[in-house]
């Protein structure tokens, strides 16, 4: 099998990685990919990407991902995984609508209530129309994350 992706690994970079895995102070998945990346380099014991995987228990095009991204985006590519552009979901509250939310957590709490609760707020914000629907878990975790 012809390796597309050849990882020619310099000895700053060795180095690093066998201290990363030696010292065993980062995720998981960083210390295997570290592995990897030295058991791939061609300067050195150049496994294939089927015994890489055997040996890492990981499939072989995981091996061959990494090899990709270290040749194609470098070493912090290869050891990081990649972050989300967009989360999976949209938020429901924008900046106006949080702030809509925490005016009315502010403002004097309904007749016969002593304070706002999460349900009263999540109903109060569908009631004015600011949402169409809102969970109480929702409004929780806005609020703390003003506080």
């Amino acid at each position: 099998m012809n390796k597309k992706y050849i990882v020619r690994l310099s000895d700053q970079e060795r180095r690093g990685l066998e201290q990363l895995s030696a010292k065993g102070k980062t995720v998981a998945y960083g210390i295997r990919h570290a592995h990897i990346l030295l058991k791939a380099d061609a300067d050195g014991p150049n496994w294939t990407d089927w015994r890489i995987a055997e040996a890492f228990s990981c499939h072989a095009r995981t091996v061959e991902g990494i090899r990709k991204r270290f040749v194609e985006q470098g070493l912090d590519a290869a050891l990081n995984r990649k972050k989300r552009e967009m989360p999976p979901r949209e938020k429901l509250l924008d900046g106006e609508k949080e702030a809509r939310l925490i005016a009315l957590s502010c403002s004097k709490p309904p007749k016969g209530q002593a304070r706002w609760t999460l349900h009263l707020l999540a109903d109060k914000m569908v009631e004015l129309k600011v949402v169409e629907s809102i969970s109480h878990e929702t409004v929780r975790q806005t609020l703390k994350k003003t506080n």
